[in-house]
This record gives structure tokens, C-alpha cells and sequence, in this order.
């Protein structure tokens, strides 16, 4: 009798929409991205945070003073909250201005010049409010009034303030505070002029000071870093450093208020996770509303945010892909953005799939459900995806993965023409192509020099091919084939892969940490594209540990290694193969241990020029070098996919910039309507359940009824 109620109350669920929304009702049709996080990021201080899961977050409420063009590329520098790009000048070690063109090694000391914007204004955040008489409503803070504050959201009284110049020379400073140990101090204590003493100077100051107290860094100069005036300020750096521009575009030289440094250091905010590891401050587009790293992180647009327009120009490729429809408009283009935890793929993944998340990645669990390899070998959607309105977006990362050879080892290494011919035929007979399709699913492109697209010196077409493994046959690179290898190898003293004086077989040592199951068939490949030449191939696989004491002590032969862009520069990728540069004994980059004169010249030459015709001609002067040298084999740079719903627009990849969240923008009635759409509830299950719950339970209760009527006549 009751299983009837149940069932009409089932029947009306049905039509109050997706039963099984993760989120709070009142978001439903809000202008909010949607995403997920796998682990707490560990710090969102800007001097310490240097994770991709952390940019996450900080890239979003922290604004240096330069950002990368979200649409150009190559990717191109372009001012976020300075007027203009910094004015660069020149200095001889007495002081004098050199002109533009000055030698490198006639400069002493470079200064970068940077003027903001005035009017921007930092996020509503307590360590900015005010008592009536002007004095920090919270510092100091009673000790039971902070008692009383649970989580960061009962401070009740928020303030905010313009941004400074001086706001820029703190975060510097901040590099250098021993209690923070920032990743980058070391690296720029070689260039921003007296950093590395002010550290010292630093912990000097910390030690005579009780262990929690607050070092106040505005009692303690830096002279690189100092304030011109209210909204300009001046860096100094060690001789001439092009690349230091980049660094103006990451969160290591966003500004941090004083202020917030002073309320986060009283006593009792630690021990609240009140800090800026926990709760950062910033002027960006968004401020972090909510951490609760166990459950959702929420960002929250930013009610003082400066003026901040979309994009009008890009790519070629960009307007008919729809990426300058919001040209002119301001920034952010969201309200919110939600990340959920999520530390397995298949969750998150099925809550892609019913649109309760805005975007996805592939995982190898996945790969076959989302994407199918085409006749041509390129990858393309299922139809099951197409079908959902599901999008795939694709882009070459700034990286590359080789296989090095010891350039120090008496076989392989060397400047001789036998060496260099067999490192040549060894390029050609490993066919990437191959590795590429196999064991990438297609998520790589062959490489053809050190330089991957997007990077500064890159050349698409017949000029960017690298000749000695390729030719240009049909309008497209075509890998050479093995006759054209083993003829090589022949030329190397080294016919059918046996020494030509005694017939010995060659046999090649391949040192990797790679180990396990999932490398056994990679290995394996590697084994048979020198078989391939004849050539046995030796595989010595082993620890982390004992694989660098190896290539430090220069006992690898042939090897496996990558690189990620630290910035997009041709010198970044370059100095992997500058001869000062060795792992041996300088214990550098250059794992190969790949010396050769003019190379290192032009190198030298190179690095400190700005980018133009002068400089395009020695990049593919070097490249040609290395091309013929063959100290690396060029494998391949990794392609990203991901995918994302029809309604999340503006999703270009940009593999440079941090801050991209403010370009996105969703259609949530869009959105609403596949949820609708994909999950539609199964009720006839539980209707049928509760029939067969009632058919059982009718008889019963007649039963049962009539005893008690039997009962009451007895």
C-alpha cells in the first residue's frame, strides 16, 4: 500500500531536473567554470610557489608586471600592469650609460625600468581594513578576538588599497628572506645586483630576532631593487641578462603588500593556516574565496579589478575559430571558477562525460573512449564524443625529448668523421614516427632541431627540416630510409653493423631509469630499431640515484632525456648544448657533454641579442651545426591534448602564460541543457522494485489483518 506513495514521489523527482548535481542548487545556470584539483597545492606564496598545480591558483590573483600575448605566437611579451614594457639601459662598472649596441662584456650592470598603471587597487582583504582613525583594524589583533575566528571568512572587515611601486620592491626582497627558502633565490643571486648578500644580511637580522617575531624588510635596503617613485621602480642586474623579461611575466615578481605580510605574521594566524601559503592577496582577476583543500578550492572575481580588455588581434587561424568573438570586451569573463577534489581519473572523468566539469584531460585509461586514429595516423574525436558536442584542443608543448649520446665516450663521442657518421645513421634508423604512434597515442610531432614550435628560431616547412634525418618530399618532411642509415654506418667502419677490420658485432649501451613493465615493450622497440642496423643494443637499466652518478662521471653512453621551457627563449633550449654547459665536471644541462667551438662561439654571441633577422641567422647557423654533429638524437616535442565541452569558449592553449582563466567564458544554459540531456535519471528499476515491494506486502498485511480480526471475535 505505501510502496505507491514512494513511487509518485520518485515521479516527481524526475522532473525537478539532474538528481545526482554535485553542486549547490543556487549555482545551477551561474556564470562559473568548473574544474577539479588532484592534490592541495602546497604553497600560493609567491616567493615559494613554483608547481603547475599551484600556478593554478596564483597565476589568477597575483599580476606581475608583464603577461604573455594570450593569442600570439610565437608567444610574445605584452605589459599587465606596467604602462609599457621596461625601459632597458646599459652601465660600465663606473657608472657610465653604454649605448644599445654595447658588447656584452663591456657591460657591468643592466637596469630594468618599469612605471604601473596608476588606479589599480588589490582585492578586498582584512590586512587592508581601517579604524575610523586610519591605524590596521587588525594588527594588532586581540588575542580573543582571533580566538573567535574560526575560518578566514569570519574576519568581517576587509579594506584594499592602490597598488605601489614599493609593493614590487618588497616581493623582491622577499626572494631573499632565509624563513621562506624561495626555489629561485640562488639562480637570482647571480643576477639582481646584491640579492645573494642581502640574503645573507637577512639571516643575520632573523637570528637576533625571536623565532616567530616579523622581520620587517623596509628597515633593510636592496640595492637592485629600489622605488623611483609612486608607481615606478628600478632592477638592477648583473652584466646584460635578455632573458631576465621573462621572469617579469611569472608570480616570483608580483607584488606583495607589506601589510599583508605583517597581519600574516602576529601570533596565533599560523597556527589557523592564516597566511599567505594559505590565503594570498593580490590584484588579479580573481581572489581565492575558499580553501578547504579536502573538499573544493573557489575562486571569485575580484570587485576592484583594473581595466583589462580581451584580446583584438592573433593568429591568422584565430577569427575563424571563433577566439576574437569577445575582441574589446573586459575582464574576467567569469564570475567564479570551482575546483573540486578529485584524486582518481575515472570520477572525474565520468563527471566530464554528464558536464559537471567544464574540461578534461586524456588519461591512458580514457585515450580509446575519446579519440580515434584516422587512416593518416592523426588523431581525431570518437564518434561518442562528437556526439556529446565535445571539443579537442591540441598544441606542441615548449618542450623536447631526445636520446643523447656521451659525446666524451671513445666510440660515440668525439669531433671525427667515423663518430659523426654513426651518430647520424643511429638518427635515422630510430624511427619516431613509429615510437610516436605506438606508445604516444599520437601525442607528438618529430622532432627537428633542439627547438620546438613556439620558441624563438623555429622554422615550420623545408627550412626548419633537419637534413641529415629527413628529406622534403611532397610538401612534407619524409624520414630517409635505412639503406641511407646503414650506408652511413658502412662509412663509419662499420658495414652490417660489424667492425670492418675484425667482424666483431657493435654493441651500443643505452642507459636508462625507465623500469618495469610499461618499459619493457619501449625498451624493447629501442632493441629493434638497432637491429635494424645490425647493431646489438644493450640496455642498463637503474635507479635515479645511480643513472645521474653515471652521466655526472660521464660513464653513460647513450641515454634518454627532455626539457621543459623555463621561458620562451632560444637560449633556454640552446644552452643544453653549450660546451660550458657540461654534466662532467661542470655538472650542467648539458647531459651529452657536447663541446664544439663555433657552436659555443655563436652561442655566446647569440644569447644577449634581442630577436630579429641578425639573430635568426645565427640560430640556424648553430642548428645546422648540431644537426650535423648529432649529438642528440631529436626525438620529439609532446603534444597536449584536451578536451572540453561546447560550452566553454575561448580555450586556446597558451603553454607560456599563467593567467589564462580570465579569457574563459561558458554558456551555462548550454550547460544546463546537457545535464538534462545526459542524465536522465533510470527510475523504472526502482519503480519496478517498489511494485514488487508492494505485491509482497499487500498480501501480508491482508493476512495480517485478518488475524487480528480472528482475534478480536475469539
Amino acid at each position: 500500500m505505501r510502496a505507491w506513495p514512494i513511487l509518485s514521489a520518485l515521479l516527481l523527482a524526475a522532473c525537478g531536473g539532474p538528481v545526482n548535481n554535485p553542486y549547490p542548487a543556487g549555482q545551477a545556470g551561474g556564470n562559473i567554470l568548473y574544474s577539479a584539483f588532484s592534490e592541495r597545492p602546497k604553497h600560493l606564496d609567491p616567493a615559494r610557489s613554483y608547481s603547475e598545480n599551484e600556478v593554478v591558483f596564483t597565476g589568477q590573483v597575483y599580476e606581475p608586471p608583464l603577461q604573455y600575448h594570450y593569442l600570439k605566437r610565437p608567444y610574445e611579451l605584452e605589459p599587465l600592469t606596467a604602462e609599457a614594457m621596461p625601459k632597458v639601459s646599459f652601465h660600465a662598472a663606473d657608472g657610465r650609460a653604454l649605448p644599445a649596441d654595447a658588447p656584452a662584456e663591456a657591460i657591468a650592470w643592466s637596469a630594468y625600468e618599469i612605471r604601473i598603471r596608476p588606479g589599480i587597487r588589490y582585492q578586498p582583504h582584512p590586512a587592508f581594513a581601517e579604524r575610523p582613525d586610519g591605524t590596521p583594524r587588525y594588527v594588532p589583533i586581540d588575542p580573543e578576538e582571533l580566538a573567535g575566528i574560526k575560518r578566514f571568512a569570519d574576519f568581517r572587515e576587509t579594506g584594499s588599497r592602490e597598488l605601489t611601486a614599493a609593493d614590487y620592491v618588497y616581493q623582491i626582497k622577499r626572494l631573499a628572506n632565509p624563513r621562506l627558502n624561495s626555489p629561485i633565490f640562488g639562480l637570482m643571486g647571480e643576477y639582481i645586483v646584491g640579492l645573494r648578500e642581502y640574503g645573507a644580511q637577512l639571516e643575520m637580522a632573523a637570528k637576533a630576532l625571536p623565532r616567530d617575531a616579523y622581520l620587517d624588510l623596509g628597515r633593510h635596503p636592496l640595492a637592485g631593487a629600489e622605488v623611483v617613485d609612486r608607481y615606478t621602480y628600478r632592477i638592477k642586474i648583473r652584466g646584460k641578462y635578455p632573458q631576465f623579461v621573462y621572469w617579469l611575466a611569472m608570480p616570483f615578481f608580483a607584488p606583495v603588500p607589506a601589510e599583508a605580510e605583517r597581519f600574516y605574521g602576529q601570533p596565533g594566524m599560523a597556527e589557523k593556516n592564516f597566511s599567505l601559503d594559505w590565503q594570498p592577496v593580490g590584484t588579479g582577476p580573481f581572489y581565492l574565496a575558499e580553501n578547504d583543500p579536502n573538499r573544493v578550492m573557489r575562486l571569485v572575481r575580484n570587485p576592484h579589478y583594473h581595466d583589462d580588455l580581451y584580446p583584438a588581434e592573433g593568429e591568422a587561424s584565430d577569427a575563424a575559430a571563433g577566439l576574437l568573438a569577445d575582441a574589446g570586451r573586459r575582464l574576467p569573463l567569469l564570475d567564479e571558477a570551482v575546483y573540486s577534489l578529485e584524486k582518481e581519473d575515472i570520477p572525474y572523468w565520468t563527471k566530464f562525460l554528464q558536464g559537471y566539469y567544464d574540461s578534461s584531460g586524456i588519461s591512458s585509461d580514457t585515450f580509446d573512449q575519446a579519440i580515434r586514429i584516422g587512416p593518416d595516423g592523426q588523431p581525431d574525436l570518437s564518434p561518442e564524443m562528437r556526439a556529446r558536442g565535445i571539443e579537442l584542443s591540441t598544441a606542441v608543448r615548449t618542450s623536447i625529448w631526445y636520446v643523447g649520446f656521451n659525446m666524451r665516450d671513445p666510440l660515440l663521442g668525439g669531433a671525427g668523421d667515423a663518430a659523426r657518421r654513426l651518430r647520424q645513421a643511429i638518427s635515422i634508423a630510430l624511427d619516431y614516427e613509429e615510437f610516436i604512434s605506438i606508445f604516444l597515442n599520437g601525442r607528438g610531432i618529430p622532432a627537428q632541431g633542439p627547438l620546438p614550435p613556439g620558441i624563438y628560431g623555429h622554422r615550420e616547412g623545408e627550412a626548419g627540416i633537419n637534413p641529415v634525418v629527413y628529406r622534403w618530399q611532397d610538401g612534407r618532411a619524409v624520414r630517409r630510409g635505412i639503406e641511407d642509415a646503414k650506408r652511413l654506418l658502412a662509412e663509419a667502419g662499420y658495414p652490417g653493423g660489424r667492425e670492418a677490420a675484425s667482424g666483431r658485432p657493435l654493441t651500443l649501451y643505452f642507459d636508462t631509469m625507465a623500469s618495469g613493465p610499461e618499459a619493457k615493450s619501449r625498451l624493447d622497440w629501442y632493441r629493434k630499431q638497432f637491429e635494424r642496423l645490425g647493431v646489438q643494443l644493450v640496455v642498463r637499466a637503474t635507479d635515479y640515484n645511480r643513472f645521474q652518478d653515471k652521466m655526472l662521471k660521464g660513464n653513460a653512453q647513450i641515454f634518454e632525456w627532455g626539457w621543459n621551457a623555463d621561458y620562451p627563449d632560444p637560449e633556454n633550449f640552446l644552452f643544453l648544448l653549450y660546451g660550458p654547459n657540461q654534466k662532467m665536471e661542470k655538472n650542467g644541462e648539458n647531459a651529452a657533454n657536447y663541446a664544439n667551438p663555433e657552436f659555443d662561439r655563436l652561442f655566446r654571441q647569440m644569447k644577449d641579442m634581442d630577436n630579429g633577422p641578425a639573430r635568426q641567422a645565427l640560430i640556424d647557423r648553430m642548428l645546422a651545426i648540431v644537426r650535423e654533429d648529432a649529438p642528440w638524437i631529436f626525438a620529439y616535442y609532446p603534444k597536449s591534448f584536451g578536451l572540453r565541452h561546447g560550452w566553454v569558449g575561448n580555450a586556446k592553449p597558451n603553454l607560456m602564460a599563467n593567467n589564462t582563466l580570465k579569457y574563459r567564458r561558458v554558456e551555462p544554459a548550454q550547460r544546463l541543457a546537457y545535464q538534462e540531456r545526459w542524465n536522465r535519471p533510470v527510475w523504472w528499476p526502482l519503480a519496478a522494485s517498489a511494485v514488487l515491494v508492494g505485491a509482497a506486502i499487500v498480501p501480508a498485511a491482508v493476512a495480517y489483518r485478518r488475524r487480528q480480526r480472528a482475534s478480536a471475535r475469539g
